[in-house]
């Protein structure tokens, strides 16, 4: 009984230093709640066999104090009777259930004591296993507070970008777009208001600042 109770200190005194350096507090509390449901239940067997015990060490030492009344009624019948011999004999068996009426009692008390001992061994289990499990709740709230903190910090991430510069580059974009065909648009209108190739600029000349333009164009597109 005793060496039950120390085992049981040492394992919450265990669980309480583990708490704080677990990184799944949760998952330790599960294993000492699965633990001492499994001694509860086993207390409660011992239990149930030291009260039928105790009930029959009880029924006993009864009995036996049932007879040593009995042998008692009957020595003194005897007595009255003149039957002095009978009355030893009665007197005989009540002093041997006398001495059977003390070792029951005896052992009824011994047993009794364990069974008020184990009462409040099963007691002390069931109120560790309320205050863990309060516990329990307590560290999977804060398990839950931190998973949602997580979560908040991606959402901050995601919040961080720079959707201004995004629409700056896309503006950008848009409007080299727009002076391209705009270009475009002022190059054919020349070719269609007659302002074509002029003639007093050389052929060889236009050949070369067109074969220059291409170049710097395939440079562009290497880059």
């Amino acid at each position: 009984m005793s060496v039950f109770r120390r085992m049981r200190d040492i394992t919450v005194a265990t669980l309480n230093e583990h708490l704080e350096q677990s990184q799944d507090p949760v998952k330790l509390i599960d294993q000492f709640l699965v633990s001492t449901r499994q001694d509860i239940g086993e207390a409660e067997k011992l239990r149930h066999q030291y009260a039928s015990h105790t009930r029959q060490m009880k029924q006993q030492a009864d009995q036996a104090a049932a007879m040593v009344n009995k042998r008692e009624e009957q020595a003194s019948m005897a007595l009255k009777a003149g039957e002095e011999h009978l009355a030893k004999l009665a007197l005989q068996e009540k002093i041997l259930h006398e001495e059977k009426m003390d070792q029951y009692n005896e052992l009824y008390t011994q047993s009794a004591a364990a069974l008020q001992e184990l009462d409040d061994q099963i007691n002390q289990l069931k109120a560790e296993y309320q205050n863990v499990y309060s516990k329990r709740q307590y560290y999977y709230a804060r398990m839950q507070t931190i998973q949602l903190q997580q979560r908040m910090n991606q959402r901050g991430n995601y919040s961080g970008q720079n959707v201004p510069g995004m629409f700056n580059k896309l503006d950008d974009q848009v409007s080299n777009l727009e002076y391209e065909a705009q270009s475009l648009r002022e190059i054919r209108r020349m070719g269609q208001d007659g302002t074509g190739l002029s003639g007093s600029m050389s052929s060889s000349a236009l050949d070369k600042e067109l074969e220059r333009l291409k170049q710097k164009l395939n440079n562009d597109k290497k880059e």
